[in-house]
């Protein structure tokens, strides 16, 4: 390695994220007065107190405003499959088709129909070589194993996808159909609102997440996965 540089091997969230900078000699160089558990460095000589190299490394290895665009992007390319769906389906709610079928029934059909094929899809997009949905290679991202790094099972990735996208999607469906039904009654029971609560909730938490600590969601720490930049390290 070529002086003045430096190497460092850290580990943010179990996982190991090497990284090599080139930077000038001087920030190589020990801090003046530091002592006891060794050299100060960076962030910790600019504050003037100890900052934890985790605690800087989960900052910058969290990607909020680059993971929401990827969202959109993935949300825009789910929104095309959902119109095919509903031109497909309008037709026969029109001609009274499914009009004798219940709520419940309904919904079953649209999370069959709908729901299922978008986790599906994602969650092999996620677990391919490219590791990746198509929101989030735009984005130079990836979803990887916690711990390895590696490229994630599929199973592992149809986790997070059903975390991330159909149990919100369904609450989602289930508020709808519970609004609408209870609409001509009048009266809205507290089943109504705690399933409307929740189709409110599990977005705002997910989105607040990828601002909070490491950036990772609550879907990321289940599943045991992270998402983090591709970059090519020489």
């Amino acid at each position: 390695m070529p002086f003045g540089a430096c190497s460092l091997n850290v580990s943010v969230d179990g996982s190991s994220l090497p990284a090599i900078r080139e930077l000038p000699r001087h920030k190589c160089r020990p801090a003046l007065g530091s002592s006891g558990g060794g050299p100060r460095y960076g962030a910790e000589r600019l504050t003037g107190g100890p900052v934890r190299m985790a605690d800087r490394l989960a900052v910058v290895n969290r990607h909020p405003w680059s993971r929401l665009a990827a969202w959109l992007v993935d949300w825009l390319l789910v929104l095309g499959w959902v119109a095919v769906t509903a031109a497909a389906g309008l037709p026969l709610f029109l001609g009274g088709y499914v009009g004798w079928l219940s709520d419940l029934a309904l919904n079953v059909i649209a999370t069959l129909v709908v729901v299922v094929p978008v986790t599906v899809g994602m969650a092999v997009l996620e677990s391919s070589a490219r590791e990746a949905s198509i929101g989030k290679r735009a984005r130079r991202l990836v979803v990887v194993t916690v711990g390895t790094s590696r490229r994630i099972s599929r199973s592992r990735a149809l986790v997070r996808n059903v975390l991330k996208i159909a149990l919100p999607w369904t609450v989602g469906h289930a508020a709808v159909f519970e609004i609408t039904a209870t609409s001509t009654t009048g009266a809205v029971p507290v089943s109504t609102w705690i399933v409307t609560a929740c189709a409110y909730i599990l977005p705002i938490v997910y989105v607040v997440s990828l601002f909070i600590g490491s950036g990772r969601t609550p879907y990321d720490r289940i599943s045991g996965t992270t998402v983090v930049v591709r970059t090519s390290v020489t």
